[in-house]
C-alpha cells in the first residue's frame, strides 16, 4: 500500500520539474522538505512531551516550569529530555519516494523546520537523503516568518518547498513552487491563492480514521448497564430505561476518550506491535493533536451526560475513569493483574447500571460478570502471546509485562475464569434469580449457561487456531456464529423479562 501510494504521488509530483533552470543550463533550485506532519506523520514536539509524560507524570511540573522560558527553549528542553528515537516514527512514504527521485536527479535536498536541532539530527541519522539541515536552535524557533527569512537569506535564486500546515504559508509566499502535503482544504486554498505553481499530497479521511480511533464498537460493552434495569423488573418503566440510557452515552463517551489516552501514551509500545502499529495515532493517519481534542471533547462530553444521569452514576463513571488512568499508567504491565483490572472495568459498568436505577445490588451478578469478563481479557493477552510465538520472538512483549513462555498459563487461567463464569450464573439462578417476582418468565434464563459455553468455547477454540482478532469484543460484533448466539441470548433475555410469545406457556414464579 505504501508503494502504491508512493507511485500516485511520484506521478503527480513527477512534472513539478526545473524546466526553466534546464533550458538556461542552471542547476536546479533546492527542494526544502518541512518535519512535523510532512516527511514524519506526527508532531515531535507533542511526541516528545508525551514520552516524558509515559516516563514519568512528574515531568508535567518541569514542563510548567520550562514553558515560560520561551518556545524556542521549550523545544530544546523537551528534546533533551525525551530521547526520542525518531526511526521509529511514522514516514510519508510517498513523499519520501519523491524527495528520493529528487535527489537522484541532482537536486539539493534541505531540511527546514521548526523541531528543535537535536530533533532534527536524528531526522538526518535516519534519512540521509538530506543535504542539509535548518531547525530551532534553542533561542529561535524557525517557524513561519522566521523560516521563510532565513531561507530566503540562504537561498536568494529561489527554492521549492513542502509543507503541511496554515504556518507554512510564509514560506510558501517566498518559496518558488509550493508542494502542499496531507493538508487541510483551507490550508491547501490558502496556499493556492498564492498564485504560484501548487502541487498537492492529498490525505486519506481523516473522520473515518477519528472514527477507528474512538472504538465505537467497543460501546456494546456498555449495554451491561441495562442488565440490571431488566433483572430489577423495571423493564417496563420508560424513566428508568431513559436514565440507564444516559449512562450508556456517558461510559460511551469516557470510554472513547479513555482508548484515546490509552494509545497516545502507547504510542512507542503500538508502533513496536504486530498489528497495533496500523492504529490511527500510532501510524500518523489521526494527528496527535486531533487525538487530543477528541480526547478532552469526549470526557467532557461523558462527565456531563453521567452528572445528568446522578450523582451515583456521575461517581461510577469517575471510578471508571480513574481505574482506567491508573490501567493505562502502570496496570497494564503487571501480568494477570491486568486481565482483572480489565474483568472490573466490566463489571464496573453492571454497577454503574445498578446505581442509575437504583435496583437491589446482587453479588452472583457482579462476580458472573467478573469472571466472564476476565476470561476474554486472558483471550486477548493470549492471542498477543501466540502472535509473538509466531514471529519466533522470545524476550518480554513489548508495553506489556508477558512473555511468550507464559502462553500456556494464561491459557489454562482464561478457559478456567470463563468456566467458572457459567458456574456461578448457575448458581444465580438457583439462589437468586427465581426468588423475587420481578421476572415474568424466569425460566427462561436457563438457557443462558449454555449460550455462554458455547460462545466460550468457540472464543478459545478460535484463540487456539489463531483466528481471534486481538480484541475478543471486536470479534464478537463481526462474527456470525457469535452473533448469533448474542441474539438468542437476547431473545431469551426478553421472554424472560416480559414473558413468552402468545401460545407458548412458560412457568412463572409461581411454579418455582
Amino acid at each position: 500500500m505504501a508503494m502504491a501510494r508512493a507511485r500516485r504521488a511520484e506521478t503527480a509530483l513527477a512534472d513539478q520539474r526545473t524546466h526553466e533552470d534546464g533550458a538556461a543550463g542552471t542547476r536546479p533550485v533546492p527542494l526544502v522538505i518541512d518535519l512535523d506532519g510532512t516527511l514524519l506523520r506526527t508532531d515531535l514536539l507533542l511526541e516528545g512531551m508525551i514520552a516524558l509524560l509515559r516516563r514519568n507524570w512528574l515531568a508535567l511540573f518541569a514542563m510548567l516550569f520550562w514553558l515560560p522560558q520561551g518556545r524556542a527553549s521549550f523545544k530544546h528542553k523537551v528534546a533533551e529530555a525525551a530521547g526520542l528515537d525518531v526511526a521509529t516514527l511514522p514516514v510519508n512514504e510517498a513523499l519520501l519516494a519523491h524527495i528520493e527521485a529528487q535527489k537522484a536527479a541532482g537536486r539539493e535536498i534541505v531540511l527546514a523546520t521548526a523541531a528543535d536541532e537535536l530533533m532534527a539530527l536524528r531526522a538526518l541519522r535516519c534519512f540521509p537523503v538530506f543535504d542539509r539541515v535548518i531547525a530551532s536552535d534553542g533561542v529561535t524557533n524557525l517557524k513561519g516568518e522566521a523560516k521563510a527569512a532565513q531561507l530566503r537569506a540562504l537561498y536568494p535564486q529561489g527554492f521549492d518547498y513542502a509543507g503541511d500546515a496554515a504556518n507554512d504559508l510564509p514560506v510558501w509566499a517566498a518559496a518558488r513552487r509550493v508542494i502542499v502535503v496531507e493538508a487541510p482544504a483551507s490550508v491547501l486554498r490558502a496556499a493556492r491563492a498564492l498564485g504560484k505553481p501548487v502541487e498537492a499530497i492529498p490525505a486519506a479521511p481523516r473522520a473515518r480514521a477519528l472514527l477507528k480511533a474512538l472504538r465505537p464498537h467497543q460501546w456494546a460493552k456498555n449495554a451491561l448497564v441495562f442488565l440490571p434495569l431488566v433483572l430489577g423488573g423495571l423493564a417496563g418503566e420508560a424513566k428508568a430505561w431513559s436514565v440507564a440510557g444516559v449512562a450508556f452515552l456517558a461510559l460511551g463517551l469516557v470510554a472513547s476518550a479513555s482508548y484515546l489516552l490509552n494509545d497516545l501514551l502507547d504510542l512507542a509500545h503500538d508502533r513496536a506491535h504486530w498489528s497495533k502499529r496500523e492504529r490511527p495515532l500510532a501510524s500518523g493517519r489521526l494527528p496527535l493533536v486531533a487525538g487530543l481534542t477528541a480526547m478532552l471533547a469526549g470526557l467532557a462530553g461523558g462527565l456531563t451526560a453521567a452528572a445528568a444521569a446522578g450523582p451515583a452514576v456521575l461517581g461510577g463513571v469517575l471510578a471508571y475513569l480513574g481505574l482506567t488512568l491508573v490501567y493505562s499508567v502502570w496496570l497494564k504491565r503487571v501480568p494477570m493483574l491486568d486481565a482483572l483490572i480489565l474483568g472490573g472495568l466490566f463489571t464496573l459498568r453492571l454497577a454503574i447500571g445498578v446505581a442509575a436505577v437504583a435496583v437491589p445490588w446482587s453479588p452472583w451478578l457482579l462476580t458472573f460478570s467478573m469472571f466472564l469478563f476476565t476470561s476474554l481479557s486472558f483471550a486477548k493477552r493470549h492471542t498477543e502471546l501466540r502472535g509473538a510465538v509466531r514471529r519466533g520472538r522470545s524476550g518480554p512483549i513489548a508495553g506489556r509485562g508477558y512473555q511468550p513462555a507464559d502462553e500456556a498459563v494464561v491459557l489454562a487461567f482464561g478457559i478456567a475464569s470463563g468456566l467458572a463464569s457459567v458456574l456461578i450464573f448457575i448458581l444465580y439462578l438457583a439462589n437468586e434469580a427465581f426468588r423475587h417476582a420481578v421476572l415474568a418468565a424466569p425460566l427462561a434464563l436457563w438457557s443462558f449457561p449454555l449460550i455462554l459455553v458455547l460462545f466460550m468455547g468457540r472464543v478459545w477454540l478460535l484463540a487456539g487456531r489463531d483466528a481471534l482478532h486481538d480484541d475478543p469484543v471486536a470479534f464478537a460484533v463481526k462474527d456470525r456464529p457469535s452473533l448469533a448466539l448474542a441474539a438468542l441470548a437476547g431473545f431469551a433475555f426478553a421472554v424472560a423479562a416480559f414473558g413468552p410469545p402468545p401460545g407458548i406457556p412458560l412457568p412463572g414464579i409461581a411454579q418455582w
